[in-house]
């Protein structure tokens, strides 16, 4: 049989883990209730800081369809090119417009010298080119149109025109080479053009200075 002074001891050491809980979960509940008010002054806070609070107002949306583009004027385009294919000639002489000099470099008369030597060494950027080889005259004259009046609305102002060295004509004749100096000098676009460096394409292509599109 258990000895009365042990169970006295057991009991009291029961009685104290008891207590011990219950002053924890008094601790628990009133840090508990502790947040519990200091979120509801915060809340209040705020409230009362933004004031009264309606819903955004949408407004009605306006499904607008795009425009519609204009209307290509096809045949005034190929009305416009036919003009400008036609008005380079053949029998134009390139001699009788520019000065040259021994480097194969040309220039109307209001250009300066110190233009052409800059267009020589490269102070302008390639922006754009034409490659020309293998077509017959009249394919390149008509290209050749096309292709000054494309650069030309877009800004450009030095590009390449590639005309080929002839390996692959008859007897290695450049056609080429001379009548695309010749049609270039006809058209008020141009204000200067030489012969390409060798890393551009050497005597098979010419650098064109264009006019600064206002």
């Amino acid at each position: 049989m258990p000895s009365p002074l042990k169970d006295f001891a057991s009991l009291t050491v029961l009685r104290q883990q008891l207590k011990v809980q219950q002053e924890a979960r008094a601790a628990a509940e009133l840090e508990q209730q502790r947040r519990a008010k200091v979120a509801a002054i915060e809340a209040d806070l705020f409230r009362h800081s933004i004031g009264q609070v309606a819903p955004l107002v949408v407004p009605d949306k306006a499904f607008l369809q795009a425009p519609r583009p204009e209307p290509i004027a096809r045949q005034h385009l190929a009305d416009e090119q036919a003009a400008l294919a036609e008005s380079l000639s053949d029998d134009f002489s390139v001699e009788t417009l520019l000065d040259t000099d021994a480097e194969l470099s040309y220039a109307r008369a209001s250009i300066t010298a110190d233009t052409v030597r800059k267009l020589r060494r490269g102070h302008w950027v390639i922006q754009s080119q034409l490659d020309l080889h293998g077509m017959r005259t009249d394919e390149a004259r008509e290209a050749l149109a096309d292709y000054l009046r494309s650069v030309c609305r877009r800004g450009l102002r030095c590009v390449r025109i590639i005309h080929g060295k002839g390996l692959g004509s008859i007897n290695k004749e450049p056609v080429l080479k001379g009548k695309v100096r010749n049609w270039l000098v006809q058209k008020d676009e141009v204000i200067a053009f030489c012969q390409a460096k060798a890393s551009d394409g050497g005597s098979g292509a010419l650098v064109v200075l264009l006019k600064a599109q206002t």
